[in-house]
């Protein structure tokens, strides 16, 4: 759903002359490249593509030390592969081993595949993915369980996976959590109309205004245009889109310019779950977990905002459960923030976990 507002956001945010341009883009990637070498003599450092649903899913596995946790990683978009990402969350792979899953549709997945190859192409089929990728991974690291971590997008597929699935998942960890009620909640489509009135936006509020609050009747392109309006009319939210990601696509050690243009395709292809997954409803799926339930939030997320996210948790039932707000954080709040995210994850998250999720003798 992101991807128009990517393609916008950057054609703002790189411009000058493209010799220098690409040569300090060659500066950086490098700089990265060298950064996130796994040395350690304990560390994990592996990736290729796994036969997962009957085609080639890409699967990494990272971290320093492989008696840590393991964390199952279900990134967002649809389609937006949380690899470019990894210079910044680097320190969490001192504490954590990281699995990171290009889904079907996302990433070097989409790549491989190509559109006409990823198969079928639904909610339902990604959740079979996930519990395919998560066996592979219990048996590549001699884990009873693995610890889930999603965020934006991959918290609809993260909820149905921790509420029925318990005996394979320590913990669940949601952010930029996605609260899909079917349909009665309207704060943020509400919050985007106010933005707009408040700044003169009568071309852009007149566009949102006819596209109505009920987001199932809305097509793939008007979710595009909500998304971008939702994001460009925050300024915490375009600044993150500006600095975090757009600069973190642009300086990947692990994309090259191609690579970049293949990315945004496979956003653009898995834009068309976006109707699916908002006709859910949480609360009739289900609000008992059986397990470690947590939600970090952006406190100033205006995509997913912390408010249907603090509802939703307080109606659950879990053996532990926490919430907390990332402060000066709007949506991708634990990549704005991930020294932050890192210090939940270490005093709230890992306390919580039993002796399965560490790998076996």
């Amino acid at each position: 759903m992101l991807g128009s507002i990517l393609t916008a956001t950057a054609a703002t945010v790189l411009v000058g002359p493209a010799a220098g341009l690409l040569g300090y883009r060659q500066l950086k990637r490098a700089a990265h490249a060298k950064r996130l070498r796994i040395t350690a003599p304990g560390g994990i450092e592996e990736s290729g593509f796994v036969r997962i649903g009957g085609i080639d899913q890409w699967v990494s596995v990272r971290g320093d030390d492989r008696r840590n946790p393991v964390i199952l990683e279900l990134h967002g978009g649809p389609g937006a592969a949380n690899h470019v990402f990894l210079p910044r969350t680097r320190a969490w792979e001192r504490h954590f081993t990281i699995v990171r899953w290009d889904m079907r549709g996302a990433g070097r997945t989409f790549v491989r595949n190509g559109a006409d190859g990823q198969g079928e192409f639904t909610l339902d089929r990604l959740h079979r993915d996930a519990l395919e990728v998560t066996e592979h991974v219990r048996t590549r690291l001699g884990v009873p369980k693995v610890l889930l971590v999603a965020n934006s997008f991959g918290t609809v597929l993260g909820l149905r996976l921790a509420r029925s699935h318990p005996e394979l998942y320590s913990a669940y960890v949601g952010t930029d959590q996605n609260i899909a009620g079917g349909g009665r909640d309207t704060s943020a489509y509400d919050a985007l109309l106010e933005r707009l009135r408040r700044t003169g936006k009568r071309k852009e509020l007149a566009g949102a205004t006819s596209m109505g609050p009920d987001r199932s009747t809305w097509t793939t392109r008007q979710w595009s245009t909500y998304n971008k309006l939702v994001i460009t009319s925050d300024p915490l939210s375009y600044d993150t889109m500006k600095t975090v990601v757009v600069r973190s696509l642009w300086f990947s050690p692990q994309h090259t310019l191609r690579g970049l243009g293949a990315y945004m395709k496979g956003m653009t292809f898995s834009e068309q779950l976006a109707p699916e997954a908002v006709t859910i409803d949480e609360w009739r799926e289900g609000t008992t977990f059986a397990l470690p339930f947590f939600v970090f939030q952006g406190a100033r997320d205006v995509l997913t905002p912390p408010g249907p996210a603090r509802r939703f948790f307080d109606d659950v039932e879990a053996p532990v459960k926490d919430f907390a707000l990332i402060p000066d954080a709007s949506h991708f709040a634990s990549f704005r923030h991930p020294e932050t995210f890192l210090d939940l994850m270490l005093t709230k998250v890992r306390p919580a976990l039993d002796d399965e999720t560490a790998p076996r003798p």
